[in-house]
Formats: C-alpha cells, sequence, structure tokens
C-alpha cells in the first residue's frame, strides 16, 4: 500500500510511521519538511500536497492545533485557530483527498480523549475534537468507491505524559504500542465511521 501520513514526524506519527513502512510505502507531510510539505489550515495547500503524491491506498492526518487557554481568556480569534487547522484542516483533507484515493482506500483523523473527558483551559480544543466526531459518522454515510473514513481518538499517550501530566491529573497514559495499533485498526480493518477510543482508565 501507498500510505500518506499527514503529520508523520510528531510524537504519534512518528512510530506509527515506523510501523508502516516495514511492510508499505509511507510518504511523509509536513508543515516544514517532509516528502511533501502542506499547511492543513489552507485548501490550496492541500490540493497541491495531493497532487504531488499522486493517487495512494490511505491517508493518516495526525497533525492540527487548537488553543488552550482557560475559558474566559479566549477571544473568538482563539477559537478560529482550531476551527482552521483542526477541524477544516481534517474536514478538507477529506473533501479534497478523497478523489486522490484508489478504490478501497482508508481514511484516518486523529482526535483525543477531550472529546469524551474535557480538562481545564480546553474548551476549544474539546469543542473541535467532538466536532470530528460528528463529522467522520455522518461523512462516512456518503463516501463512494469503497472508501472507508474512521477517527482515532487517543488519552494522553506516553510519550507526551511529561509534557502535559498536569493538565490530567490521575489519568493513565496510554503506551505507545496502544495507539499505534489503533492506527493499524482504522488502516487495515474493515470498519468504516467508527470513532477508534484509546483510554486507559
Amino acid at each position: 500500500m501507498k500510505i500518506l501520513i499527514v503529520g508523520g514526524h510528531g510524537t504519534i506519527g512518528k512510530p506509527v510511521a515506523e510501523h508502516f513502512r516495514k511492510e508499505h510505502e509511507v510518504l511523509i507531510a509536513g508543515r516544514s519538511a517532509g516528502d511533501v510539505v502542506v499547511d492543513i489550515a489552507n485548501s490550496a495547500s492541500i490540493k497541491n500536497m495531493f497532487e504531488r503524491t499522486g493517487p495512494i491506498d490511505a491517508f493518516i492526518c495526525i497533525a492540527g492545533e487548537a488553543k488552550w487557554a482557560p475559558f474566559d481568556s479566549l477571544s473568538e480569534e482563539d477559537y478560529y485557530i482550531g476551527l482552521r487547522s483542526k477541524l477544516m484542516g481534517q474536514v478538507n483533507l477529506v473533501r479534497i483527498g478523497r478523489q486522490h484515493l484508489n478504490a478501497n482506500g482508508s481514511i484516518t483523523l486523529s482526535t483525543g480523549i477531550l472529546a469524551d473527558d474535557p480538562v481545564i483551559k480546553t474548551t476549544s480544543a474539546a469543542m473541535v475534537n467532538g466536532g470530528i466526531h460528528s463529522f467522520v459518522k455522518a461523512a462516512a454515510l456518503e463516501m463512494h468507491n469503497g472508501i472507508r473514513l474512521n477517527v482515532v481518538s487517543l488519552g494522553m499517550v506516553e510519550d507526551a505524559y511529561a509534557k502535559y501530566k498536569d493538565y490530567f491529573p490521575g489519568h493513565n497514559p496510554v503506551p505507545m504500542h496502544k495507539a499505534v495499533n489503533a492506527y493499524v485498526r482504522s488502516v487495515m480493518g474493515k470498519g468504516h465511521g467508527e470513532v477508534i477510543r484509546v483510554y486507559e482508565n
């Protein structure tokens, strides 16, 4: 398979890419480096990326940002950071990218535990994650050509524990092999329209 991973150099993206490279052709897309460069907040950049990759069998997005700040301090523009990047960035990847997928291709988006179990300072991020879950379930009903669409929703992963532990008191970090397996399940399995949750309660 030819698999494109948007955000393949990140904390989660790197081990996911390393796993798929064992048996598949993997292309990495990043904001500033990779086999192709893309700004997912920009539709023209997304179109250019897919024109450069040519037809692919699957793509995974493990990218997108949202503002973390106290609710009282969030401005309207702060919300638009997450709406433009993590939400509409992934929506546009699906909208544009499905035209470049081979038959029976796979699309995997990424969210996180905040959609179901938010913590302080994550109003914007939680809202965006929940919106992506609803988008995937609805858009999956209208995919064509055998294309499958899923989203992986992870808890705080082990490799990010030191950075984010103060935000998630009492949360058990998700082992990286479980995080990787969630993406394997989405790409290689038969599930469609699924929110694949991996939380360590």
